[in-house]
């Protein structure tokens, strides 16, 4: 049998990973993985869930594989048995859960396949008021297992360096690549019609934020310093995205008065009209990695004002110096700053700057060099 290394086809690339909703990590995926197809490689996609509106968007060329489990340590067989069988050139796994579940996998199957993690989320910062128990058994596969990886990456400085902290790893082993936001395709999507009817009238300003309805996006900080602002200017906000949260955030709508004010019009496949008409989109997070959104936003030049939260915020405003930074969980500045924005944007320009780095194919040839060394 022929050594599928050896063959002329271009080398097979895997990608395991987990798709069970509409979040910011799958979007980010399924454009990382059509640009290592726009540079001619092979990729499988290896899915321990297989569920949501994104999978709908990768390029037909990639082969998607189920695993046939729904939880990543037990979809360890099966993925053993793919990297005996296809021998991939490198697998890259996506989340904490799927590589620790890549490196068990690989010593079972008793290969050298390169492997390469994707960290995505700040994890100090997402367990901040959990007990040292929980911390103590979410840390140590981490630590046990990390050390064993070929190349982990990280989407911004402050996750590598959380990283490096929880697994007991230099820092400098973790390399950062920036998210493949910036598509070829993001200003024609953006030009597409906007279906909500606040931005085709004349009425006063739109604020945009947008995210899964949980506690990270803190979206009742958010609503709380939309209703501080409403006392000195109209102004209307529309919240994208849908979550557990939902009914806990229409509750707070009406204790505050704000029915009518505020839409929470539930996800949507193509956000970017929503971004592109916004006077202001606001990131009012508790923790981030690189929060794509807000990138998003000023790639398209729209004004923004954000959250100093761990990590990513800080990196893409250039600590405030691009655009305002207000701390965590603070309605009154938050306010502030919506209003001191609203008054005097930031130019256009400087935004779509700050952003460079996140374009798909240069995130993309970035991944491929750390996957396809040695």
């Amino acid at each position: 049998m022929a050594d599928p290394t050896q063959s002329q086809h271009p080398p097979r690339l895997a990608v395991l990973a987990s798709f069970s909703g509409s979040g910011g990590v799958e979007r980010m995926l399924v454009n990382l993985i059509s640009g290592f197809v726009a540079a001619g490689r092979r990729v499988d996609l290896l899915l321990i869930r297989d569920q949501g509106p994104h999978l709908a968007s990768l390029p037909e060329e990639v082969e998607r594989i189920s695993l046939g489990s729904q939880h990543s340590l037990l979809a360890i067989p099966a993925l053993a048995r793919y990297l005996r069988h296809r021998r991939p050139q490198a697998l890259l796994a996506a989340k904490d859960r799927a590589g620790r579940a890549a490196v068990l996998a690989r010593a079972l199957a008793g290969v050298n396949t390169r492997l390469v993690l994707r960290l995505g989320t700040n994890l100090s910062a997402s367990l901040e008021g959990r007990s040292a128990l929980r911390r103590f058994w979410r840390y140590w596969p981490i630590r046990q297992l990390y050390p064993r990886i070929d190349r982990i990456v990280a989407v911004s400085a402050g996750v590598a360096t959380d990283t490096a902290a929880i697994a007991g790893l230099p820092r400098e082993t973790i390399m950062v690549i920036r998210n493949p936001v910036i598509t070829p395709d993001l200003a024609q999507r953006a030009a597409e019609p906007c279906p909500h009817p606040w931005f085709h009238d004349a009425g006063p300003p739109v604020l945009v934020g947008a995210g899964r309805l949980q506690r990270q996006k803190d979206f009742p900080t958010l609503i709380r310093a939309f209703a501080r602002v409403r006392q000195t200017r109209p102004c209307r906000l529309v919240i994208i995205g849908e979550g557990r949260e939902r009914p806990a955030l229409e509750a707070l709508i009406g204790q505050l008065g704000l029915t009518g004010q505020v839409d929470l019009p539930g996800f949507q496949a193509n956000p970017l009209p929503f971004l592109a008409r916004a006077s202001l989109f606001v990131l009012s997070s508790a923790w981030e990695g690189s929060p794509n959104v807000l990138t998003e936003a000023m790639a398209l030049g729209t004004p923004v004002v954000a959250t100093d939260c761990p990590s990513g915020p800080a990196e893409l405003l250039d600590g405030g110096r691009v655009a305002p930074l207000v701390p965590v969980g603070d309605p009154e500045a938050l306010a502030r700053m919506v209003l001191a924005t609203l008054d005097q944007p930031t130019p256009a320009a400087r935004l779509k700057d700050a952003v460079a780095d996140y374009d798909q194919a240069y995130s993309a040839r970035r991944y491929l060099a750390e996957l396809e060394a040695g």
